[in-house]
């Protein structure tokens, strides 16, 4: 039993049969059929954007880094919370392309407006800034690393900044299904696609065997985007089978009804947490859950239940994350709380 991540299970049992039922018809290739038509349409929909242009990719990283290489310049890095993904857990895959991840300090995995103003200010006012990778655009996750959500006020806050600078705003939703079903979630998908230029539909985590949805929100996707995917090794011939489930994942509202599932089991397994007595690293609403333990009880712990190790909290105690997903059950639940 495994409460390590939100992708060890498979895929949906809707997507398995559409895509067994359109396995044999002909179509043609790299995203130009008819399912992958369909999926951007009920997408543009969804996110009340008539005139949105959407791409699938195959994973996140080289989502991020496709999306990221694409909007700089050369000499220009991503702004990013110390503790964002782009940062921390993509060995390297932005700097590969050659741009930095220019870090700013995190609130529970979020970046605030006010330092973010003043980071850019503080460029900008050096007078040597003309020998500095210049903030090209700022990065941040919906959910965060550590499975916090913004408010809508603070998204709006820092699409001002971001406007006021002409920076970009990228919003990594890897977990977005997670985190718009979230209980303390105040943006809608459509709020979210106005607050921002571009961002991306997690369904390698939210129910999908593989694959990301890329919405470019302001008729701003960069000229020969195919071309940066394929250069990065990430355009399927057979782009039907992204188009395939992201077309079910927007039939009938069921990326959210998955989304919502998983975070209920968090509560769930949050409750029961709470009634043993454990102390939570953070308050994490959506589907991560995050909880000291000691370390001689971790070990035994990794006897039975996979789980993620997050930080280290001191000499005698670890940070250790539980993730629930759009698969998890019930009785999955109940037979971690008696290994806690």
């Amino acid at each position: 039993m495994t409460f390590e991540s939100d992708y060890t299970e498979g895929a949906h049992p809707a997507i398995l049969d559409r895509l067994v039922e359109t396995n044999l018809t002909q179509v043609s290739g790299y995203g130009s059929d008819p399912f992958t038509e369909s999926a951007k349409n009920k997408i543009r929909d969804a996110c009340a954007l008539p005139n949105a242009q959407v791409t699938f990719i195959t994973g996140g990283t080289q989502t991020n880094q496709i999306v990221i290489a694409s909007l700089l310049k050369p000499f220009q890095g991503v702004v990013s919370a110390v503790t964002g993904h782009v940062n921390c857990h993509e060995a390297g895959a932005i700097e590969c392309t050659g741009h930095k991840v220019l870090s700013v300090p995190s609130h529970q995995g979020k970046i605030d407006a006010r330092e973010l103003k003043a980071f850019v200010r503080d460029f900008f006012d050096d007078e040597n800034h003309e020998h500095m990778v210049f903030p090209g655009m700022v990065y941040i996750s919906f959910p965060t690393e550590y499975g916090t959500i913004y408010k809508k006020d603070e998204l709006e806050r820092i699409n001002e900044v971001c406007r006021e600078f002409s920076l970009p705003l990228f919003i990594d939703g890897a977990r977005l299904g997670y985190g718009l079903a979230s209980p303390g979630c105040d943006v809608s998908l459509p709020e979210l696609a106005r607050l921002c230029d571009v961002f991306y539909i997690g369904g390698t985590k939210v129910g999908a065997l593989c694959g990301e949805a890329v919405v470019f929100t302001k008729n701003n996707e960069p000229e020969h985007f195919v071309n940066f995917i394929k250069q990065h090794g990430a355009l399927l011939a057979k782009g039907r089978l992204l188009g395939v489930q992201f077309e079910t994942l927007f039939t009938d509202g069921l990326y959210l009804e998955l989304g919502k599932h998983a975070v209920e089991m968090a509560e769930l397994l949050k409750i029961g947490l709470k009634e043993k007595g454990y102390e939570f690293f953070l308050d994490s609403p959506t589907n991560q859950q995050f909880i000291i333990i000691e370390n001689s009880k971790l070990e035994e712990l990794k006897k039975n239940v996979g789980f993620s190790f997050w930080e280290k909290y001191d000499d005698a105690h670890t940070v250790i994350r539980f993730a629930t997903s759009w698969a998890t059950k019930k009785e999955d639940v109940e037979k971690l709380l008696g290994f806690l």
